[in-house]
């Protein structure tokens, strides 16, 4: 503990905290000096405060009290260096003001309010120990306006007074609406910018960097109400979510225990990135518990209202390295750089600070005498070799404000004197200038009016103060010196989505990150998983769960929806890409392909050597006892629906599909109205008891056989209308089977499919019919048995396939319908021509005309018996 107080003591040398005891003369020059002019301008900075030995101001004490100390900004020097370049820059130009000096009688802006309101009354009445209200001691300059900055307070109290007596203040802070108010500070111009843009500034690096869960610390205040509402619409608009808001207190140091507790819950929060908006001044209590806790894991967002390094030390500059902070936007003016360059106690002599700044910082020292100081410096001494966060040569906004300010005024007392010298142009021979300084507001007015309403050049070339904004970039490298780098722009007049422009190389993130940090409330969904907002939770809160089948999200971002693939491609395992689908079909190269194509050749293989069995013993009984004719007819037929389920499996082409239905019909159609003449033929044979002539000229005749080509014409029909008007055509399906395109045929017509299926399965209900009322007739060869049991597997097989068919997808669709075929041809084949076989080729005894003589002997005797 006491080692850490030890450094932090020794780090505060930049701090510049200097003890009154150091040098005698150091704290004998006076905090006020002057230039003088015809007209004069007022201007109240604030560059040292006083404090006590408890670090606190002191109301009561006097100067010469050696238990105070000074801290000065050094920084803040800056504005009495802008206010000299301007006065000087227009005492120079002939064409404003000519024969007319401007001056300046700077004093300044101490902590305590009293002491705010006393510097102003001493420039008021012009003299510092008596205080004669409405009575001025200056005889030979004229005052114009006043400049305050850079707080509220200050610019506020000096407004009121001012107001009294109607003198033009302008002031150089950060915008205030309050100072807005006409009503109130009528005789007040701020010449700094509203921050219009601000929060589409912030919204657009949130949304660059995917900053979803963010933090808000602002002032409790009417600025801090009015940007937190203006943040929140902008931000949740878009899907921001706000992890806290903090408002706090503008207090000197407020270390109070709530404030601690809030440090910690902002340090705990899972908000990686937290905006700040407010100036040091309102906040300055923040920044102190910010370094003393040394917060290096968040980056913070800041507005250009900032400037942290007036009162930083090492710890606090941790904290803020790799804060980005958002600036107006100024043209980088190279002439104040230059002329910075030039300053020195020598060249300026009544200025009171310079003397301070070679003393302490290139080892001048003071006169004994007369407290002058002696020309015994560093060689070469100049302002630009003061590390940045002490002096920084580049111009700041304020300066840029001071130095507009004065051109404002410059401008305002031209116009005035043209228009004096139109109506008295000489007096007593001489050009005067003679008003007072209420007179100048309507010039003022006008001149400040215009510069806001144009943002563009005015007469004297010198540009004004845009609403775009520079994006800095706080390096704390080299340590301890916090140098703000440039690595952007936003402006917002340019296009929908160039409105941002960033150098994401050139940013120096916070110790604890290596890259771009995260800032939400989930961990991020990767790719193939999609958000879903929690229940109760803010939109930003959400949960991650895989994308849909068949669908990815490639992005590394989060996304709200998984994208489908295409028809022709199919989802990765991962779900992160889709890929080509090979194109499948039921091939011959395939294992069920290969199954079912042996199967169909050996049954019509089989098919054929039952033909060339009944053939070679075509006059044997058997043969002839079931009708030859129909007999080859069917083992023919049944051949080809053997070999028509060939047509299903390989790559299908339109003259395959068509062939498939067709030839699968008509096959079919042969074959059964086959077996169904065979069954009506052995009813007409063996049922009729006494057959008359009719049925004598049908066995003749061998009229049953015409019901083929009746049946098989019906089926032609069928098929032609099918063919006709919905033919079935290539079709692909993409879902069946994973990572597959199916190419099969599409039936077309889907009532006509089943329309030809339920024709067969009449055909097959006839033929069960009438082979089942001949089923036990007496006679040796009677095939009514088997020709039943064979209809009744064809009818079965049909009807399971029609559920089964319809359950299925893809290649098992095709082979369902390619096994059916091959099953019901071949129970026709097995159940009719099995028994045959088995009698001509391994019992011929059974074969002969003497055994069905001997069953027909035998038959009649058991009739007559019965």
């Amino acid at each position: 503990m006491f080692s850490s107080i030890f450094i932090s003591c020794l780090l505060q040398i930049p701090y510049l905290l200097w003890a009154y005891n150091s040098s005698e003369c150091y704290w004998r020059i006076t905090e006020e000096f002057h230039r003088e002019g015809d007209v004069v301008i007022g201007a109240f900075f604030p560059l040292h405060t006083i404090y006590t030995g408890n670090k606190l101001p002191h109301a009561t004490k006097p100067y010469f009290y050696t238990d105070f100390h000074l801290q000065y900004n050094f920084k803040n020097y800056q504005f009495v260096v802008a206010l000299v370049f301007a006065i000087e820059e227009i005492n120079r130009n002939p064409h404003i003001l000519p024969n007319t000096s401007l001056g300046f009688d700077f004093r300044n802006v101490q902590y305590v309010e009293r002491g705010i309101l006393v510097n102003a009354i001493y420039w008021i009445t012009g003299h510092k120990h008596y205080h004669i209200p409405n009575y001025n001691c200056r005889k030979k300059s004229k005052s114009a306006a006043v400049l305050t900055g850079t707080t509220l307070a200050a610019s506020a109290q000096v407004g009121t007074l001012l107001q009294l007596y109607k003198t033009p203040q302008l002031t150089f802070g950060p915008f205030d609406p309050i100072l807005g108010d006409r009503r109130q500070f009528s005789s007040l111009y701020q010449m700094a910018p509203k921050d219009t843009s601000i929060s589409l500034a912030v919204l657009a690096l949130m949304l660059h960097f995917k900053w979803s869960w963010v933090g808000l610390i602002l002032p409790d205040d009417h600025k801090g109400i009015h940007i937190v509402s203006e943040l929140r619409g902008e931000l949740e608009s878009n899907k921001v979510c706000i992890a806290f808001v903090e408002m706090i207190l503008g207090t000197w140091t407020s270390f109070s225990n709530k404030f601690w507790k809030n440090l910690g819950k902002i340090q705990n929060s899972s908000a990686n990135v937290i905006i700040i908006y407010g100036d040091t001044y309102s906040l300055q209590g923040l920044m102190r518990n910010i370094g003393q806790l040394l917060m290096t894991g968040k980056v913070w967002i800041l507005n250009a209202q900032w400037d942290y390094t007036n009162h930083a030390d090492y710890f606090l500059l941790d904290s803020f390295h790799g804060s980005l902070i958002f600036s107006h936007h100024l043209e980088e003016s190279f002439e104040f750089t230059n002329f910075i360059r030039t300053v020195n106690p020598y060249k300026y002599p009544k200025d009171n600070y310079l003397p301070k700044l070679w003393f302490l910082f290139f080892k001048c020292s003071f006169s004994e005498i007369d407290c002058h100081l002696l020309e015994n410096c560093h060689p070469n001494a100049s302002l630009d070799l003061l590390p940045r966060h002490i002096f920084d040569i580049v111009m700041s906004e304020e300066s840029y404000n001071i130095y507009n300010a004065v051109y404002t005024v410059a401008h305002s007392l031209h116009e005035m004197s043209l228009q004096q010298l139109q109506m008295q142009p000489y007096t007593n021979g001489k050009k005067q200038m003679a008003f007072f300084s209420w007179q100048l507001h309507p010039f003022l007015r006008n001149i400040h009016t215009n510069n806001h309403m144009r943002r563009q050049k005015d007469s004297d070339g010198k540009k004004k103060l845009s609403s775009d904004y520079d994006i800095l970039n706080f390096w704390n490298f080299p340590k301890g010196l916090g140098v703000k780098m440039k690595v952007g722009t936003f402006s917002s007049n340019a296009p929908l989505g160039q409105q941002l422009s960033l150098t994401e190389q050139m940013i120096r993130w916070p110790i604890r990150f290596t890259k771009i940090p995260h800032s939400v409330c989930h961990k991020s969904c990767g790719p193939g998983f999609r958000k879903v907002v929690l229940e109760n939770r803010v939109v930003c809160c959400y949960d991650c769960i895989p994308c849909p089948d068949n669908e990815i999200s490639n992005e590394t971002a989060d996304v709200d929806q998984c994208v489908k693939c295409p028809e022709s491609q199919y989802a990765n395992t991962e779900k992160k890409h889709c890929i080509e689908k090979s194109v499948s079909f039921l091939a011959y190269e395939d294992p069920l392909g290969m199954a079912l194509t042996t199967t169909a050749l050996c049954l019509s293989a089989l098919t054929a050597m039952v033909l060339g069995v009944f053939v070679k013993n075509r006059d044997t009984p058997i043969v002839k006892a079931n009708n030859r004719a129909l007999s080859y007819t069917l083992l023919i037929t049944l051949t080809i629906c053997f070999l028509c389920a060939l047509l299903f499996i390989g790559r299908p082409n339109t003259t395959t599909c068509i062939l498939q239905q067709t030839i699968f019909g008509v096959a079919f159609t042969v074959a059964l109205s086959t077996v169904l003449a065979k069954a009506i033929t052995v009813v007409i044979a063996f049922k009729i008891t006494f057959p008359g002539r009719m049925v004598r000229w049908l066995m003749i005749s061998r009229a049953p056989n015409l019901i083929i080509p009746i049946c098989t014409l019906i089926q032609l029909v069928l098929c032609g209308i099918w063919m006709a008007t919905s033919p079935p055509f290539i079709d692909q399906d993409a879902y069946a089977e994973h990572g597959h395109i199916i190419i099969l045929c599409n039936k077309g017509s889907a009532v006509a499919f089943h329309c030809v299926l339920a024709y067969l399965c009449s055909l097959a209900l006839g033929s069960y019919t009438m082979a089942f009322l001949s089923r036990n007739l007496p006679d040796t060869f009677n095939e009514a048995k088997f020709l039943s049991f064979s209809m009744q597997v064809f009818f079965c097989v049909w009807v399971t396939f029609l559920p089964v068919y319809h359950s299925t997808k893809g290649k098992n669709m095709v082979a369902m319908e390619v096994f059916s075929i091959l099953a019901s041809s071949a129970a026709l084949l097995g159940l009719i021509f099995a028994p045959k076989c088995y009698i001509i080729l391994l019992r011929p005894d059974r074969n002969s005309l003497n055994l069905i003589k001997h069953k027909k002997h035998s038959g009649r005797n058991k009739h007559l018996n019965h």
